[in-house]
C-alpha cells in the first residue's frame, strides 16, 4: 500500500512462502518498509524478515481487535448475497481467510499514526 493508500498487492501467503513472495514483490514494487502486528510471533517474524537479500525496516503496530475489524471490512468489500444477507453481520463468517484485510488495516493504522504525529 502506498502512502496515498493505493493498494498495490493483496494476498494471503503460506508462512513458508513469505520470504520468497516479499523478494518477488521487492523486484516489482518500491517497498520501503514492512508493517506488522505487534502480538503473535512478531519477534520471530522480524528475525525471519531480516534474512531477506535486501532487508526492509519492520514497523510494529498495535494489532488488537484487527481480526474483528477485518471481518467488518470483508463484508464492506464483499457484500453478502442470498441467504447470507438475512443473517446479522456478527453471525456471518467470511468464506476465505482475511489475513490480507488484517494487513491492510495494520498499514492504515500505521499511516494514521504518521498523520497524527
Amino acid at each position: 500500500m502506498g502512502l496515498d493508500r493505493t493498494l498495490f498487492h493483496r494476498s494471503v501467503v503460506a508462512s513458508e512462502a513469505v520470504l520468497s513472495t516479499v523478494e518477488q514483490l521487492q523486484k516489482q514494487l518500491p517497498i520501503s518498509l514492512i508493517v506488522m502486528g505487534d502480538q503473535t510471533s512478531a519477534s520471530e517474524w522480524k528475525e525471519m524478515l531480516a534474512q531477506l537479500s535486501s532487508p526492509l525496516r519492520v514497523v510494529l503496530v498495535d494489532e488488537r481487535y484487527s481480526s474483528l475489524e477485518a471481518r467488518d471490512r470483508y463484508w464492506q468489500l464483499h457484500p453478502p448475497k442470498g441467504l447470507q444477507r438475512l443473517l446479522p453481520q456478527g453471525l456471518r463468517q467470511p468464506s476465505v481467510p482475511i489475513d490480507d484485510i488484517v494487513a491492510m488495516l495494520l498499514i492504515e493504522r500505521y499511516l494514521n499514526r504518521l498523520i497524527q504525529n
